[in-house]
């Protein structure tokens, strides 16, 4: 028996593990399993599980460096010969292994980072370097047991696909990738999923609700208005897209810690709002008005105007469609005169580049960013004080990331002020409300 094993604690009274479960844990799997089942049956104890679920993919966060303890634990679990025993895809990492001039690391950061991002590679993880694996070819269905972290890949999971995924953070990701197995618990039981904060945003002007720069701004209320509860927003356009759903899970995981919203009618769990609520009333009802969409806008900006130093956009990371409107805003007019980053995958970029739209926007002046954001990383120049960004997650942790001031508008806005160097919104619909 390995060393890993032997001093492993029996399981609490109350779990019940299957015959393959015990070997895992008994060392029979080897050390790095069962190091993992360790870790994920523990787990299970602290929220009270009485039996695992097996998981048909993961979706690994700890392959962010974030200091020597991180790297420590993947290098052990390649030392144990752990291996993924699921399809299992990585977030970002501190690097950009295409471009590695675009990230300014020194080797006591790059070295350390790129062993961390070897080391999951090395355990069996596909090198996708995403925080936004919803993107890639093949992602999970309704009902479908998964583990991921990154917040927004959470609750996208959870929300627009309909998959089953709690938070699972740095460690427990990878755990429950070498196990495939996670604790019968939190949003992967059906009772958990219910709506219990009704979002009612009918009176919201259709004009102002259908478009993306709003889809942010209501996230974000809505993340501060639900905290950790289960949203369900009432009154949402049938035609809100994909990439309105994603802006809208990122923010309120950022500004709250919502890991599954509802949406009537749009999302697969919510066909009426009686479904969302599987038929019982909900905690609180809160009616959104314009006024409410326009304080909350204001929030995400630290200054309102004047000169600009970049912008940044693609947090989460861009999709194909975002790379569409943008080819199209920056055909028809001047390249940009500020620092302009999309961050991307490199699944995504390779189909930008097919479709025409990298050329596009790279001749106009603007850097594409994989394998990594700009938020997280020493991306953005020596000097930079005032950033513009369409995306509220990154409104919401840059200036603590990175001591900048941010300026919050749609992607048409941060087009126009990058090609004057000064901030260019159009506060009309907002100042009317």
């Amino acid at each position: 028996m390995s060393t890993v094993a032997a001093h492993q604690p029996p399981p609490r009274p109350g779990l019940e593990l299957t015959d393959t479960e015990q070997d895992m844990r008994d060392g029979r799997e080897g050390p790095a399993v069962a190091l993992a089942m360790r870790i994920v049956t523990g787990l299970a104890a602290v929220v009270g599980a009485t039996r695992l679920l097996p998981v048909t993919s993961a979706h690994i966060d700890s392959c962010l460096y974030h200091g020597q303890a991180g790297l420590d634990f993947a290098e052990r679990l390649v030392a144990f010969d752990g291996r993924v025993a699921v399809p299992t895809t990585l977030n970002v990492g501190s690097l950009d292994l295409l471009h590695p001039e675009l990230v300014r690391a020194g080797p006591e950061l790059a070295g350390p980072a790129r062993r961390l991002m070897d080391a999951y590679v090395e355990l069996g993880a596909t090198a996708t370097w995403t925080c936004a694996p919803y993107q890639l070819a093949h992602r999970p269905g309704l009902g479908e047991d998964v583990a991921w972290a990154e917040s927004n890949a959470v609750v996208f999971a959870n929300s627009v696909l309909g998959a089953r995924t709690d938070r699972y953070g740095d460690f427990l990701d990878i755990c429950a990738a070498l196990t495939a197995r996670v604790p019968d618990a939190g949003l992967h039981r059906t009772e958990n999923r219910r709506g219990q904060l009704v979002v009612d945003v009918r009176s919201v002007p259709s004009h102002l609700l259908g478009r993306d720069v709003t889809a942010a701004v209501l996230g974000h209320l809505v993340g501060q208005l639900a905290g950790v509860r289960v949203p369900v927003l009432h009154g949402l356009p049938a035609g809100t897209t994909e990439d309105q759903l994603k802006a809208l899970g990122a923010a309120a995981a950022s500004s709250g810690g919502v890991a599954l919203f509802h949406a009537t009618g749009i999302t697969p769990e919510a066909p009426t709002l009686a479904a969302a609520l599987q038929g019982g009333e909900p905690e609180d009802t809160i009616v959104v008005t314009a006024a409410m969409l326009a304080a909350a806008r204001a929030e995400l900006s630290t200054v309102a105007g004047g000169r600009l130093d970049a912008v940044s956009v693609g947090t989460p990371h861009f999709s194909l469609a975002e790379f569409g409107q943008l080819a199209e805003l920056l055909a028809a007019g001047p390249p940009v005169v500020v620092d302009f980053y999309v961050s991307t995958s490199r699944f995504v970029r390779q189909q930008a580049d097919s479709h025409g739209w990298l050329r596009v926007v790279e001749e106009a002046g603007v850097r594409v960013l994989v394998d990594t954001c700009t938020y997280i990383t020493p991306v953005l120049a020596p000097g930079t004080r005032v950033v513009m960004t369409n995306s509220g997650k990154w409104a919401y942790y840059a200036p603590g990331n990175l001591g900048v001031q941010v300026v919050f508008g749609g992607l048409d806005e941060c087009v126009a002020s990058a090609r004057e160097g000064r901030v260019v919104r159009d506060d009309r619909t907002w100042l009317a409300l």
